[in-house]
């Protein structure tokens, strides 16, 4: 189903809860740049086998909100710009949402800039590679809690909060940086104000080099 459904942007309503998807393993790009979709119930969506997720809601530029609760993600290992650019999106329901095997989850919420809050709490992100721009260009999170977050297999987190400018409060204070090749910009454009939580070294002195440019 990659791309089943690719540049259909005059689309506004979707109902596609007879689509038997039990059998699926590629979703990439199922939905990309429908932007006008407004509407669209996937309450029926089978995705045990599911392995690649890649673009799936790219550009779905005028969605509000996406319940995704009933998605098993048991084996999806890429996440890649998932949401990437859902700029309406302010609400999105992930809790069931198994990542253990996710490698790469970069640019994820990438532009996701009307969404206020975020729920990852039960985000395994132990396999993950790369998470650059993950939550770039957020501009409206007021707060961000990923202590739940393991990163001791990262190697790029260039740009990761980059552009969060309502950030209030980040926790960070399980990342781990042993890995990580590539962190440039990591704070940029963050609220001086902002409280960022965290132990790691690397991360620290990024902090500081970020407060220092506030000065």
């Amino acid at each position: 189903m990659s791309g089943m459904f690719y540049d259909c942007e005059n689309l506004k309503i979707l109902k596609i809860s007879n689509l038997n998807t039990s059998n699926v393993k590629d979703m990439s790009s199922m939905f990309f740049n429908c932007e006008g979709l407004n509407e669209i119930d996937l309450s029926n969506f089978i995705t045990n086998n599911v392995t690649d997720m890649d673009y799936m809601f790219c550009f779905c530029s005028n969605l509000t909100n996406l319940d995704l609760s009933n998605f098993n993600t048991d084996n999806v290992t890429n996440m890649h710009g998932m949401f990437y650019n859902c700029i309406s999106l302010n609400s999105i329901i992930l809790t069931n949402f198994n990542t253990s095997k996710v490698t790469n989850m970069s640019w994820m919420f990438a532009n996701c800039n009307s969404l206020t809050d975020l729920n990852l709490s039960n985000f395994n992100t132990e396999n993950v590679i790369v998470m650059n721009e993950m939550f770039k260009d957020c501009g409206s999170l007021n707060s961000l809690d990923l202590q739940n977050f393991k990163t001791e297999n990262v190697i790029d987190i260039d740009r990761i909060f980059q552009n969060c400018s309502s950030l209030l409060t980040l926790n960070l204070v399980n990342f781990t940086t042993s890995k990580v090749k590539k962190m440039n910009n990591i704070f940029e454009n963050l609220e001086k104000n902002c409280n960022i939580i965290l132990k790691d070294k690397k991360l620290l002195r990024a902090k500081d080099k970020f407060l220092s440019s506030k000065i």
